[in-house]
């Protein structure tokens, strides 16, 4: 009987309220869509909203963040409601949290830290478990200023000098050396990562990074297209590492399709920062496909974010490819009007259920056609094997056979181009002879 109620025990989840505030009609991003992605975050950490408070000031409080009225509305629900956390839409000083530990008897927690957890929870490789420790560890160090005081009688000042100032030095030192440590093991894997990447480019295969807000339907986009296998949950950030496959265009050539880890509002600086190893993959991308969730009223405030990331990596002058995905959900339709006004050049697509493969697979086509540069080349007959390169990653215009050369005209990407530079028989050509 004991293991039944044990195991029982285990599928109770969190009880959650959650609080946000809205500053002024101005706010870009208003609070009740934070406070719905806070919910659906909540769940994807394995937490359960009861209940939704806002409030609206010019500014937090120093001593709250909110105003004494909302504390005590939110005190007494919690004390009825039996609720064990809650969690602020924005991030709190170390003095707020403690005041509102105190007061609402509950843990209380901000975005980022509930963002850094389900980081922590879903974090796979050895990289990204590195990234998350590092992130949490940075969060958590100035905020261990006051972790020890109920070892001292005071902060600071003679005759406080005791265990608890010592154990909060020591505990500040531990931090540091950790962070340096790890540090130090993600500059190897960001090191090993560019080998890789390095060798991979060798290859000169054109890349093409799937980006996106967090559950836009990135992976199932990667997986319709390649089978990749890549695991999909209908959560925030239920895939944090990248996935690389190989995609064979209608046309026969090759790129490389990269899955990437989801965007979000509000997404703490220093977990882009913890994540720069990982997110390289963007900026080293020949170009884009920017995944929308069109199923989403507030698909413009996720666009907004989207933009915002990729201006912070310097990525926002790729190539981007827009496309509304979930277009087979009802709902949809509105927003795909909108979008359509906005991103005239958009393609609907539903991941899922593979429509508008065909429209999007035309238009990776025609921008890979953008990047590519015209040149004519004399291959050896002996290294016959470099022709089957021009037909897998390029586009062949013409091909010649002599008795001892092959002379190929050809659309190539800059990475075939530059590795059969050797090769060309003369600059960039414009293209006049018509497909053989």
């Amino acid at each position: 009987m004991k293991k039944i109620i044990d195991l029982n025990k285990e599928k109770i989840k969190e009880i959650v309220v959650t609080v946000g505030m809205q500053y002024g009609e101005s706010d870009k991003w208003h609070v009740r869509d934070s406070l719905s992605e806070l919910n659906q975050l909540v769940y994807t950490a394995g937490g359960t909203v009861i209940k939704e408070f806002t409030t609206a000031r010019s500014s937090p409080t120093p001593a709250y963040f909110i105003g004494k009225g909302k504390l005590e509305e939110v005190r007494a629900f919690c004390e009825g409601a039996g609720v064990t956390t809650v969690i602020f839409d924005d991030d709190l000083s170390p003095a707020q949290k403690k005041n509102l530990t105190e007061e609402l008897k509950a843990k209380v927690l901000d975005r980022t830290e509930l963002i850094l957890d389900i980081f922590a929870l879903h974090a796979v490789s050895a990289e990204g478990k590195l990234q998350i420790e590092k992130a949490q560890l940075e969060y958590m160090l100035p905020r261990l200023t006051r972790a020890w005081t109920h070892l001292s009688r005071q902060e600071g000042g003679i005759g406080t000098r005791g265990p608890g100032e010592r154990q909060l030095e020591i505990d500040r030192r531990r931090v540091k050396e950790r962070i340096y440590y790890l540090n130090s093991k993600i500059a190897e894997l960001r090191q090993a990562r560019g080998l890789r990447r390095k060798k991979r480019q060798s290859v000169p295969v054109t890349v093409i990074s799937i980006i996106g807000y967090t559950n836009a339907g990135k992976s199932t986009l990667l997986n319709s297209l390649t089978g990749a296998g890549v695991l999909v949950e209908d959560k925030l950030f239920a895939t944090l590492d990248t996935t690389t496959r190989m995609y064979f265009l209608p046309s026969g050539q090759k790129v490389l399709l990269t899955d990437t880890v989801g965007f979000l509002n509000k997404l703490p600086h220093g977990l882009i920062e913890s994540f720069k190893a990982t997110l390289e993959e963007v900026t080293e991308s020949d170009m884009l496909i920017y995944v929308i969730d069109a199923s989403r009223e507030d698909a413009f405030e996720q666009d907004k974010a989207v933009k915002e990331v990729l201006k912070e990596l310097k990525a926002d002058g790729k190539p981007i490819i827009k496309v509304f995905n979930k277009c087979d959900i009802e709902a949809s339709g509105g927003v795909i009007a909108g979008l359509k006004r906005h991103y005239p050049d958009g393609i609907e697509i539903s991941a899922l259920e593979k429509k508008g493969f065909e429209e999007l697979n035309g238009k990776i086509q025609a921008e890979m056609d953008k990047i590519l540069t015209t040149y004519k080349y004399r291959i050896p007959v002996k290294e016959y094997h470099l022709v089957n390169k021009f037909y897998e990653m390029g586009n062949v215009k013409k091909v010649e056979y002599k008795d001892d050369e092959i002379i190929i005209m050809a659309e190539t990407p800059a990475r075939l181009s530059a590795e059969m530079k050797k090769y060309r028989k003369q600059d960039k050509v414009e293209v006049k002879w018509k497909i053989s």
